[in-house]
């Protein structure tokens, strides 16, 4: 039982591990849409 857990918790530090890597070197494209809010002068501090 405790092979299987060892074995088991490599596995899962090493999904951890493998994902922080991915996320960390992924170039996301930076949005293109144009936002544009109206803000009231009333929501504005004076």
């Amino acid at each position: 039982m405790g092979k299987i857990a060892g074995i088991l918790l490599v596995t899962v530090l090493l999904v951890l591990v493998g994902g922080g890597i991915f996320l960390a070197t992924f170039d996301l494209p930076a949005p293109k849409a144009r936002v544009e809010k109206v803000i009231n002068d009333d929501r504005l501090p004076k």
